[in-house]
């Protein structure tokens, strides 16, 4: 996948007829993607990469994603772009990493991702147990920002060798690192260092399902 950089190189090579005869700058780049300057700076320190926002820019454009995410050159897209397989998108709901999130409404939408993607869900055969959520706060810091696309397969819910959940909680729908512990309770963990470790016992949460990515790999 290309790094945040190629893509707004990329972009700057599609907007620079737009704008001409002034010189495409980052400031143009977050403006027509819709991001303020300071978290244009953020993502491109983190080499956090925009996908909402990327989605909606090649919509309005009719470009292909798989141009802005995998490099493909113009002449293989009609082809090689053209097969797209369908995941269920809980766009209302947010887990939270942070302070918890509620689950009231639960609208469907269908997201689209390229066939390249597929394999980093764990292949096709998977796709029926995968969801997508967005993200919401910062306690899963750097790994995972405030609106992240994350996906979820829901078959797997075992914590044994730990990793990284979606899990319910009397609190609210949260993304947690979850370890299971010599006396069988989970150690509950953030990323961000500024979040406290917490210690549950197995029924005292609701493994939703592994988290296992976010358009890219999750460690």
């Amino acid at each position: 996948m290309n790094s945040f950089i190629d893509i707004v190189e990329e972009i700057k090579s599609i907007i620079s007829a737009e704008i001409a005869p002034k010189k495409v700058f980052d400031k143009d780049v977050a403006a027509v993607l819709g991001i303020s300057q300071m978290n244009f700076a953020t993502m491109k320190k983190r080499d956090k990469i925009p996908f909402n926002e990327l989605l909606d820019f090649c919509a309005k454009r009719s470009l292909s994603i798989n141009w802005l995410l995998y490099g493909q050159s113009p002449e293989s897209l009609v082809d090689a772009t053209n097969k797209f397989y369908i995941v269920k998108y809980f766009n209302d709901i947010n887990a939270s990493a942070g302070g918890g999130s509620d689950v009231e409404f639960e609208e469907v939408e269908e997201l689209e991702i390229p066939e390249q993607f597929v394999f980093m869900l764990g292949g096709e055969k998977e796709l029926k147990n995968i969801e997508a959520i967005n993200v919401s706060g910062d306690s899963m810091e750097p790994t995972f920002s405030y609106n992240d696309i994350v996906f979820i397969n829901r078959s797997k819910t075992d914590v044994n060798r730990g990793g990284i959940f979606t899990i319910r909680t009397e609190g609210g729908l949260f993304i947690k690192r979850v370890h299971k512990r010599i006396d069988g309770k989970l150690d509950v963990i953030s990323d961000n260092s500024v979040y406290d470790k917490q210690i549950l016992a197995p029924n005292e949460l609701e493994i939703v399902g592994r988290v296992v990515s976010r358009f890219g790999d999750v460690d």
